[in-house]
């Protein structure tokens, strides 16, 4: 009678399957590692990639990529290639089958890992929506980037670097930075013609000052200005002329071309000190 009850229960429990576990759908404000999850609206996506101009050569990052929404624009609106960094497992299977469901496996990823031990040192576009003190801890990481490297966030600033453009959308903003090149200290230029003179920066993220000397004295630099890794500034020599230079910076080394007002121009290249 017991062996006949096991089997009657073994075939009634093939008659009714399991019931499919059920989906995981991600709750606007759910915990994260860091922040909630608070998805981004599709306008203040789009604004953020055309902000950096993002394009078909680009590898984009985006840090906190929940449920993938970034990501999959850049690849689908923009043709870039993307990759998204997202801390909760269950989320970055999501976000991941999100990219499936898009067509866009061929240009993006999401990848479950923590932003701040992953390696996004190649990326050229890097997005975000987190909170000001990550951005300020992420900050030593993005300055360290290729000077050019596009950065954007949603609602947060990186306190005293100030941004190179804010946009508004409906109450919402997005910020812009370009990583700028290290150019602090001083450097010696030359030019074609073997003039050579000594320069000094002074540097505060993107903002620049300087000194050139001429001779016995310490000229001020005029107009000095640096985005990404190019540069521009001017300088009045001791016979009255203002001589503009305009150049790219790479590593230890710049290079360009500069005019001057009494029709002299040609090459320079500086090496810092």
């Amino acid at each position: 009678m017991v062996r006949f009850f096991l089997v009657f229960a073994a075939t009634l429990a093939l008659s009714f399957p399991v019931a499919a576990q059920k989906a995981y759908e991600p709750q606007v404000g759910q915990a994260g590692k860091d922040v909630i999850w608070v998805p981004t609206p599709d306008e203040v996506v789009e604004r953020m990639l055309r902000m950096a101009q993002t394009g078909p050569n680009d590898l984009v990052y985006d840090l906190g990529a929940g449920d993938g929404k970034i990501a999959i624009a850049a690849a689908k609106k923009f043709g870039a290639r993307a990759v998204g960094v997202e801390y909760n497992p269950d989320m970055a299977k999501h976000a991941q089958g999100n990219v499936e469901k898009a067509g866009v496996t061929g240009r993006a990823r999401i990848v479950q890992g923590d932003i701040f031990a992953t390696d996004f040192s190649q990326a050229t576009v890097v997005t975000m929506y987190l909170l000001p003190a990550l951005n300020l801890k992420l900050r030593p990481t993005l300055l360290a980037m290729r000077p050019g490297t596009r950065v954007v966030s949603h609602s947060f600033t990186m306190e005293d670097w100030e941004a190179d453009e804010i946009s508004s959308m409906d109450g919402r903003r997005a910020y812009f930075w370009l990583v700028p090149a290290n150019v602090n200290g001083g450097w010696t230029l030359e030019t074609a013609g073997n003039e050579k003179v000594e320069l000094s920066f002074e540097q505060r993220f993107q903002k620049i000052d300087g000194t050139v000397g001429l001779g016995h004295t310490q000229g001020g630099l005029r107009g000095a200005r640096l985005s990404g890794f190019n540069i521009s500034f001017a300088w009045v020599d001791n016979n009255g002329v203002k001589r503009d230079y305009i150049g790219r910076v790479t590593g230890g080394r710049m290079e360009g071309s500069f005019r001057a007002d009494n029709g002299t121009e040609g090459r320079w290249t500086a090496t810092k000190k």
